[in-house]
């Protein structure tokens, strides 16, 4: 998942090399020997290994070879409320993320109270916690609570990090996934993705009395909360950029389109007065248009759709079925699928719906494209020998990877960095149409650290929210 790059490895040796002559140092010292030919001997050796104040970034390459996670000593937060409750969010959050190891509190030497404590340097690379995270909870005069924490390069014995942090207390759990993000941020060079929610399809029953109901919790599976009842079938919901609405698809009525839903009322509106069946929507990187899929006679194009002016305009007039329109983040550019080359591949066009080019190439057929938020991959569902994958490649067809892959995966999404994805995956039904269904996971674009999110039932057709703060 992670590589820790060629600086930080190079500091790592000299500094094991240090700690090893820390202890011989105490150990001579304890006999009166004099340690200044020892100390010379480590300058010497850590100049051999090239290391010195400005190799000694702790960072870690998320782009690169697969590595051993960071190892990192997070102690509880100390302060009252839910202080400890915070402390195991930023943990599990950062070892979600498989860049990260939370080395056991059991083993920890130094006891840190506070977010201004110092820490005894030696005691912590005794355990092998190359990063510390500390800090306090406290009530503020204002009302707000206040969250201090300090990072830590370890063997650098350095700060990284020390920031001061207030809100709601109703908004704690907030808090704790901006410590994590900061904390991501800081040592990864990424943007983190920890506050941030997913909305998705809930579903319950068996293979024949299936209920799929709209469904949004927070990234880590906490503040589940159902958006719509059930009674009508709702599928694919998106959120809009800022976060008010999510489009989706639904046979509401009994007629299936796409619809608006307000998430802070609830309320929903029919998008357009389409003829046929309107279907996979998504909002450009403004929030100010939809673009999806109409279907008529047969056949489907996309279309996009203007939210201030109601106004519609088709991309594309063929005889093959277009679909799964997605937005690059700079608004100016679709990828989508069609079958106009005798199979479903993917294709490029300009917003206008010109300069239509087909991009993917390789056997099998491809399905629900959707563009990373940074603009350098193109995620997909892939079909080939009767295996689904979840794969990426990049806007120009080039370096196709296949990251996942099950009796049916499909439905990849981004987190809002651009690194993680999320999809579904079927597990088969028995003969009785019980005991299969499906679970939502997540993946690191690498292909590694593959995890499940716990849902209260399953889920399909997730979409992830752009970072909340």
């Amino acid at each position: 998942m992670c590589r820790i790059d060629k600086a930080y490895f190079l500091f790592e040796i000299g500094s094991k090399i240090w700690h090893t002559v820390e202890q011989i140092n105490i150990r001579l010292t304890m006999k009166g020997s004099d340690m200044s030919l020892w100390r010379k001997v480590v300058v010497c050796l850590c100049v051999l290994f090239g290391v010195s104040g400005a190799l000694a970034e702790l960072r870690i390459d998320v782009t690169g070879a697969v590595s051993a996670p960071l190892p990192i000593a997070i102690p509880y937060f100390s302060g009252s409320g839910p202080a400890a409750e915070m402390t195991d969010i930023i943990a599990a959050d950062l070892e979600r993320s498989g860049l990260f190891r939370l080395v056991n509190r059991d083993a920890y030497i130094q006891q840190i109270t506070g977010a201004n404590d110092r820490p005894r340097f030696a005691d912590w690379q005794a355990v092998q916690a190359h990063a510390l995270l500390h800090g306090q909870v406290e009530q503020g005069l204002d009302g707000q609570m206040k969250v201090s924490f300090r990072l830590w390069d370890v063997f650098a014995q350095r700060p990284m990090e020390a920031k001061v942090m207030a809100a709601d207390p109703a908004a704690w759990r907030k808090l704790a996934h901006i410590v994590a993000d900061t904390v991501y941020e800081r040592i990864t060079g990424e943007t983190g993705y920890f506050d941030s929610q997913i909305v998705f399809v809930s579903e319950s029953g068996d293979q024949k009395h299936r209920v799929k109901r709209l469904a949004v919790m927070d990234q880590d599976g906490a503040g589940f909360k159902y958006l719509s009842d059930g009674k009508e079938m709702a599928l694919t919901p998106r959120f809009s950029p800022n976060m008010q609405k999510i489009a989706y698809f639904s046979y509401k009525n009994g007629d299936p389109k796409v619809y608006l839903m307000d998430l802070q009322t609830g309320e929903t509106e029919l998008v357009g007065r389409f003829d046929g069946m309107s279907f996979a929507p998504r909002f450009s990187p403004d929030g100010t248009q939809l673009v999806m899929s109409l279907a008529r006679q047969g056949n489907s194009d996309i279309y996009l759709y203007d939210l201030r002016t109601r106004t519609q305009k088709r991309l594309t007039n063929h005889p093959a079925i277009d679909t799964t329109p997605s937005f690059s983040p700079d608004g100016k550019k679709l990828v989508f699928s069609s079958d106009r080359s005798g199979n479903q591949q993917l294709y490029l066009m300009d917003k206008d719906g010109s300069g239509v080019k087909r991009i993917s190439f390789g056997e099998g057929t491809y399905a629900t494209p959707v563009w990373s938020p940074r603009g350098d991959y193109i995620a997909f569902t892939k079909i080939k020998a009767g295996q689904f994958h979840i794969g990426v490649m990049r806007p120009d067809g080039s370096g196709e990877r296949l990251i996942a892959n099950g009796f049916l995966v499909e439905g990849p999404t981004w987190a809002p960095n651009g690194r993680v994805l999320a999809f579904f995956k079927q597990i088969p039904w028995d003969q009785r149409g019980k005991n299969g269904g499906v679970r939502l996971y997540s993946i690191d674009v690498t292909g590694h650290n593959e995890q499940v999110f716990e849902t209260p039932e399953d889920g399909s057709s997730p979409a992830w929210s752009p970072l909340l703060h």
